[in-house]
C-alpha cells in the first residue's frame, strides 16, 4: 500500500491517512503528518508533512512545512522547509519552497520559487575592503 515511500521517510508520526481506495473531498487542516494513498479533491491548508504515496492524487493546493510526491499533485505547493518528488512522482502546478529535490523519473511542470528566512542582503564597505586589501 505504501509503496516506494518508507516509513522512515516520515519525520513525524502519520496522524491522518486516506486509503487507497479512497476519495476525499473537501480541506484538511492538521498540525501532523498526512499522507494521501488514496485521491483528495481539495487543499490541505496545513500540515507537518504530507507524503503522496504512489498510487496517491491531489487535486487542489498544499500548504505544509515538508511534501514528498511519490504520485501526483496537481495544484500548488508551498513548503517553509522542501519538497521531494521521487522517481515517478508528478507535481504539475507553481512551487513555493525552500529546498527542491527532483528525482530521475519524476515530473515537474510549473514555476519554482525559492524562499528562504534567511534571505537577509549583507551590506559591505567597498572603501573599507579596498583599503584594507592594498599591497603593503
Amino acid at each position: 500500500m505504501f509503496g516506494n515511500i518508507k516509513k522512515n521517510d516520515t519525520a513525524k508520526e502519520i496522524e491522518t491517512l486516506i486509503g487507497e481506495n479512497t476519495i476525499f473531498q473537501g480541506t484538511i487542516k492538521s498540525k501532523g503528518s498526512v499522507r494521501i494513498d488514496g485521491r483528495l479533491e481539495g487543499s490541505i491548508l496545513e500540515g507537518h508533512q504530507v507524503i503522496v504515496g504512489v498510487k496517491g492524487y491531489v487535486q487542489g493546493d498544499i500548504n505544509a512545512n515538508a511534501v514528498i510526491v511519490g504520485g501526483k499533485i496537481n495544484g500548488n505547493v508551498t513548503t517553509k522547509e522542501n519538497i521531494e518528488l521521487k522517481p515517478g512522482g508528478q507535481l504539475l502546478g507553481d512551487i513555493h519552497t525552500a529546498v527542491l529535490s527532483i528525482g530521475e523519473g519524476a515530473v515537474f511542470e510549473g514555476h519554482c520559487v525559492m524562499t528562504s528566512e534567511k534571505t537577509k542582503v549583507i551590506g559591505v564597505d567597498i572603501e573599507k575592503e579596498i583599503s584594507s586589501s592594498k599591497i603593503r
